[in-house]
């Protein structure tokens, strides 16, 4: 008895939260038609369910009885009069010239749409006084599921929905997935700029490979072989689905794999950008909390001043002064890179993290400093905490939300952007191949390597969006009440 009970209370659980979850995401139009589509089959059958019971729903009985009580009383016509006089107060007071047949179509309007508006709340109103209500798709979606035989029958057609249902009740779930949905939103939308950047560029990757003494029976057999005599729509069709299903065929120029040169290339520009991302929050954060904490004085200067010149710094002059510097004149280092010689790393992650050391140095002392007089700092220090103690367990974690942006749009900088870097120092990264394809253009390439690339710097905004959630308990309250 105990077991069946138990079962009994797990299933009423299991409905009621369907039912509430349900409720709440078709009061939500994006994913009403969500869920209405992915659960079609289900909601066809919940419809004609819904359609029998509306035939005796007391709603539609009385609201024929309203409206012939209220054309007993004439109370149209009387709705109808009163209307017609404000629209002529109206016309005369702005000195409009309306015609008879105009005046009566705009009377008719309006009075229809009063008229309407009446039967309906009156009927409302004498549903609630009976405590009755009017039969709606959502109480008929609501009543069905509690019926465990039709749980059971709607869950291999409706199990798209109601995985749905699952992710949309959880807060963290269903916020992961929405970064992810406006992500591939974000992609395509990257790959259609792109595309059509290249397609409308002035350069021809035919005359560019084959040279100025190509014929025209060459030139067109190349667009043959390569798609290019196609339609606009067609190629970009062509491209998109290449970039999903990871196959962009071969490159225009040197016939190798596109996908598999890009993936061979990534990994080296990821990790590049990855080091320099690591060394420069293991300087900056604390070099900007010491600058907040010895505000206005020796250090906050020195290291202000020097963050400043590493946000003005090229990074394509740094790296010629280090090679000069270090490889040419002390012998030091490597000029260029090389995946057997560890040393040769060193420059350029120093050169790529120049930048980003000096941009979250100066926004952790500022984000810092910010929450420093705030209260809960101050009261922090009365309970007697610590220097230490205060920094790192009330302002740190307080002023971490900026630091964290700054962090994550500059990761997307140097990923994007670290092809100078790279031609400096000789790596044969995604950055690289990027610039030499653009000139052609190859533009399956240069598709893929910028679209992986964004799709990169997407699923690092996304982590950035979580880190929020996490830092922050606000904003995790902020999620579960959503």
């Amino acid at each position: 008895m105990g077991t069946e009970a138990t079962r009994t209370f797990e299933a009423t659980n299991l409905t009621a939260i369907i039912s509430a979850t349900y409720r709440k995401m078709f009061a939500d139009p994006p994913y009403r038609y969500l869920i209405l589509l992915l659960g079609a089959p289900v909601h066809l059958a919940v419809w004609l369910v819904y359609v029998y019971k509306r035939k005796t729903d007391p709603y539609s009985s009385e609201l024929a009885n309203t409206k012939r009580e209220l054309m007993a009383s004439r109370y149209k016509d009387e709705l109808q009069a009163e209307i017609t006089e404000q629209l002529l107060r109206k016309h005369r007071f702005f000195g409009q010239q309306v015609s008879q047949r105009e005046l009566n179509r705009q009377v008719e309007t309006i009075t229809e749409a009063q008229f309407r508006a009446a039967i309906k709340e009156r009927t409302e109103q004498k549903l609630q006084q009976g405590q009755q209500k009017r039969v709606s798709f959502v109480d008929t979606f609501t009543s069905l599921i509690e019926h465990p035989v039709f749980l059971l029958a709607s869950f291999l057609p409706g199990l798209l929905m109601y995985v749905l249902l699952f992710l949309y009740r959880n807060p963290y779930l269903k916020y992961v997935v929405e970064r992810l949905v406006m992500s591939v939103f974000v992609i395509l939308g990257v790959a259609v700029i792109v595309f059509t950047i290249l397609y409308l560029s002035p350069f021809h990757p035919a005359a560019n490979i084959l040279g100025e003494t190509a014929t025209a029976e060459q030139i067109a057999a190349f667009n043959k072989m390569y798609g290019l005599d196609q339609p606009y729509l067609v190629q970009l069709w062509h491209n998109i689905k290449g970039i999903f299903t990871f196959d962009l065929g071969k490159s225009f120029a040197g016939n190798e794999e596109i996908t598999s040169t890009i993936a061979r290339k990534f990994p080296i520009t990821l990790a590049l950008t990855v080091i320099s991302l690591l060394l420069a929050m293991a300087i900056a954060l604390p070099m900007g909390i010491i600058s907040a904490v010895k505000r206005n004085k020796f250090f906050d200067y020195t290291f202000m001043f020097v963050a400043l010149i590493g946000l003005s710094i090229p990074n394509f002059w740094q790296g010629l002064v280090f090679i000069l510097t270090f490889s040419i004149k002390l012998h030091w280092l490597p000029a260029s890179y090389n995946p057997q010689n560890w040393l040769s790393i060193i420059m350029p992650v120093v050169v790529l993290g120049t930048g980003l050391t000096a941009a979250v140095a100066r926004m952790t002392r500022s984000a810092t400093l910010e929450v420093m007089h705030e209260d809960y700092i101050l009261t922090a220090r009365a309970k007697g905490l610590s220097q230490r103690q205060v920094l790192l367990k009330h302002a740190v974690r307080n002023a971490i939300i900026p630091i964290i942006t700054v962090i994550g749009l500059q990761f997307g900088g140097m990923l994007g952007g670290s092809s100078v870097t790279e031609k400096v120092f000789n790596i044969s990264g995604i950055g690289s191949y990027i610039v030499d394809k653009q000139f052609i253009p190859d533009i399956p390439g240069i598709m893929g390597g910028v679209v992986y690339t964004a799709i990169t710097i997407s699923l690092v905004n996304m982590v950035v969006d979580m880190l929020y959630a996490f830092f922050d308990p606000r904003i995790r309250s902020k999620l579960k009440q959503n």
